[in-house]
């Protein structure tokens, strides 16, 4: 009993972590009916529906069928990295960090299986820093960013100003840590096509339209959740089961943390007094510990000055595995993979991230 304890705390050691963290915090605010207001359940609907469907898609062979194509075409693991960093960075801007960290990084993990080269860690680390980097750039890029320029009644205009500069550094910074790590071997290609389930790939396609329609705010969350639910219950119930559940319970702790934290006066009241003209840091530090989308709320009670903490939640969202909940997503992924080492990635992941999150910091802090 006691070993399979220590096994299951060794394979869900986040989730673990974060039932504690909240745990702790109901001592600084009791149980009460306010809870199930602190947990986003527009977000819980969505990752399920793209776990669901990105699981529907893998099932159908298509990451495979891809993997063969991007193989023939991708002739060295510095080109594949480069592929599939900026595939993350630039399609987060229209499609949320959750959603490119969703689709890319399984698709990372079969073609470097394929290629049979141990590279995938550094790939997927700077794959989930520029997914968090490039929807910086846009309103609909990420929560806070949306909940901000909702909050301040923003114009386009203005936001862009904010963030533009610091998006396109992160872009230039990208490029050589790509370039550095990576050997320059060559891929070999796959022998043969992989075979394609077309009709359950169409099926899971058509449910991943409908996901990104309620990421652009044209369909309601709940109603995406409903159909892609009702749509897998009747026609491929495996995809529901290979849904991540224990991700969507990391969430939900990581929400009853930042609420109670929230909910505290005492520590609302050292906030409010200590925040000003410190927003940018402010920002930055306190996501590392209740990550930026509660960071962004908690903070916008006590300023005006957006445009700082918009840059500091932003730029907060690297560090930590919890400065950004998209980044537990990709860990997760990685982490079920086939040999996956958790702790070299937690290494290589701390790495990259200070150095982002130092550089990005300064930039901010005296040149933007």
């Amino acid at each position: 009993m006691l070993s399979k304890v220590k096994a299951f705390i060794k394979s869900e050691v986040v989730l673990c972590v974060s039932a504690l963290a909240a745990l702790l915090s109901m001592l600084l605010t009791p149980p009460s009916a306010a809870y199930a207001g602190y947990i986003d359940w527009d977000v819980l609907m969505m990752l399920f529906s793209l776990m669901t469907v990105v699981a529907g898609l893998r099932a159908s062979g298509l990451w495979d069928w891809v993997s063969a194509a991007l193989l023939q075409r991708v002739k060295s693991t510095k080109m594949l990295a480069i592929l599939m960093v900026y595939l993350c960075f630039f399609s987060a801007m229209l499609v949320t960090n959750d959603v490119a960290l969703i689709t890319f990084v399984p698709l990372c993990l079969a073609v470097l299986g394929c290629a049979g080269h141990s590279c995938v860690i550094q790939t997927i680390v700077l794959m989930t820093i520029a997914a968090n980097l490039g929807s910086m750039a846009t309103p609909i890029g990420n929560p806070q960013n949306l909940y901000l320029f909702s909050s301040f009644s923003l114009s386009f205009g203005a936001f862009e100003s904010a963030v533009l500069p610091l998006t396109a550094l992160s872009a230039v910074l990208l490029l050589p840590a790509c370039l550095t790590g990576f050997s320059k071997s060559a891929i070999v290609s796959p022998v043969g096509k992989p075979a394609l389930r077309k009709r359950q790939m169409l099926l899971h396609c058509a449910l991943f339209l409908v996901c990104l329609l309620a990421v652009l705010d044209i369909l309601p969350v709940w109603a995406s959740f409903v159909i892609t639910a009702a749509v897998c219950t009747l026609l491929d119930r495996k995809a529901i089961a290979h849904a991540d559940y224990s991700l969507l319970l990391t969430f939900v702790f990581f929400f009853i943390l930042a609420g109670n934290l929230a909910a505290n006066e005492g520590i609302r009241s050292v906030i409010g007094s200590k925040i000003k003209n410190r927003e940018l840091l402010f920002g930055a530090g306190i996501s590392q510990v209740i990550s930026n989308v509660p960071a962004a709320v908690l903070l916008s009670s006590f300023t005006q000055n957006w445009k700082g903490l918009l840059q500091g939640v932003n730029i907060g969202g690297l560090g930590t595995p919890v400065a950004s909940l998209a980044s537990l997503i990709s860990y997760r992924l990685y982490a079920r993979s086939n040999g996956a080492q958790s702790g070299r990635y937690m290494r290589t992941f701390l790495f990259w991230n200070a150095m982002f999150l130092a550089v990005l910091l300064l930039a901010a802090l005296f040149f933007l």
